[in-house]
């Protein structure tokens, strides 16, 4: 995949991979403890022991910085096809608990609060967070989706893009607000309702709901 760096990285030497990961790392730090509208790129610089004129040579703002800042710290390397544990609620929630246990170990909220405020205003932005945060997990929870489908689990009308909001919605409602917790017996209620909603008895009440109306 190509990152936000090798997209807007301005002509100059060859990049030194150490101060990159040094760059990289500080601003992660600083993410996490002040969020992406107080990071200062001057604090940036002296914390990743470079000048701010490495930062910009790769990065053309802070903003694009923090898409590559969090992308690294989700990163998964060796990550292998989603586990078939053979029934739907056992897919979703080995998709899911890693992932959860990532958001809680730090304060990631602010950090996505700032991104998400970025990509409200900017469309070019905006289009690149969709690609690197959002589709992602949307495209590795489809065919958990599809799997079940064939098994049986899932109505075969399912809307798949409806049930990834009605999956990813509340998490992400709970992560920004901070209204409650972001635990794993949430999550899991989260899935079973996903999982009532899109079921074949689901969907049989929808289409009898629709024709009553």
């Amino acid at each position: 995949m190509t990152t936000t760096t090798e997209q807007t990285r301005r002509p100059g030497r060859p990049r030194s991979v150490k101060a990159h990961e040094a760059i990289l790392e500080a601003a992660m730090e600083l993410l996490l403890d002040q969020g992406l509208q107080a990071m200062s790129m001057d604090e940036l610089a002296e914390r990743a022991g470079v000048s701010k004129a490495t930062i910009y040579r790769w990065w053309a703002s802070k903003e694009l910085l923090a898409l590559d800042a969090l992308a690294t710290e989700w990163a998964t390397p060796g990550a292998t096809a989603a586990r078939d544990t053979g029934n739907l609620r056992g897919d979703l929630l080995a998709q899911l608990r890693p992932w959860l246990r990532k958001l809680n170990a730090k304060p990631f909220g602010r950090v996505i609060a700032g991104l998400v405020a970025q990509a409200q205003t900017d469309p070019e932005f905006a289009a690149l967070y969709r690609d690197r945060f959002v589709r992602p997990r949307r495209d590795a929870t489809r065919p958990l989706l599809l799997r079940a489908i064939e098994r049986g689990e899932v109505a075969a009308d399912t809307d798949l893009e409806v049930t990834l909001d009605l999956l990813y919605g509340p998490i992400y409602h709970r992560l920004l607000h901070g209204h409650a917790p972001l635990n794993d017996r949430f999550v899991q209620q989260v899935v079973d309702a996903v999982i009532t909603a899109s079921s074949a008895q689901g969907s049989t009440a929808r289409r009898t709901q629709t024709a009553r109306n």
